[in-house]
């Protein structure tokens, strides 16, 4: 996709917001117009539009709660800021190789992961994580609605994508109980699974 200069509102700025919004609450919405406000609902709406975005976000955090601390807030913390880097990418138009598949792959992963209680290095699992985020955030840029502003609509997708990631880790204290842990596995099972649907239509 072609965006003009008009469109994209100044992409330092989208990447400030991105990377910002990572980490930070901010109120988005208190200065902004009906157009611009648009934007935002627009991209919060967009990862829960697309079941294997939401299936490798909720894994996230739920493989983080099973790592622990500092893990339980690096991953999500980390994914997001990852994204933003992805999220860059489509907005500049530069292309990422085989966007659909590597989501699909990333679902795989990382219901693997949470199925075998895989306990990497933090280092690791922190590159495996940010590897994913690529590919979702250059997703979410490059679906960028014409006429809205990017800086809003990547503001949206972070913070919904941080929603995602305290979903997970909300269901990933169950670990604390030992029912908790088969519960995980199977949740694990069941991302991988949909992961797996993902990735063959993906090739398909």
């Amino acid at each position: 996709m072609r965006w003009g200069r008009d469109r994209l509102g100044g992409r330092g700025g989208a990447v400030l917001a991105l990377l910002g919004s990572s980490v930070l609450p901010a109120p988005v919405l208190a200065h902004v117009g009906p157009g611009e406000v648009g934007g935002f609902l627009t991209g919060l709406g967009h990862p829960v539009s697309g079941l294997d975005h939401v299936l490798a976000m909720v894994a996230v955090g739920v493989w983080g709660a099973q790592l622990s601390a500092p893990a339980i807030w690096m991953l999500p913390v980390a994914f997001p800021m990852t994204m933003a880097v992805g999220g860059l990418l489509a907005l500049l138009g530069l292309p990422l190789p085989a966007v659909e598949v590597g989501i699909a792959l990333s679902a795989v992963a990382l219901g693997g992961l949470v199925l075998g209680r895989v306990r990497p290095p933090l280092a690791l699992a922190l590159a495996i994580v940010g590897a994913f985020a690529l590919f979702h955030g250059h997703a979410h840029g490059t679906e960028l609605p014409a006429g809205e502003s990017a800086v809003l609509y990547s503001l949206g997708f972070v913070i919904s994508t941080g929603l995602l990631h305290a979903g997970g880790i909300a269901i990933g204290l169950v670990e604390r109980w030992p029912v908790g842990h088969v519960l995980l596995r199977l949740a694990g099972l069941v991302v991988l699974l949909g992961g797996l649907y993902f990735l063959l239509r993906a090739v398909g």
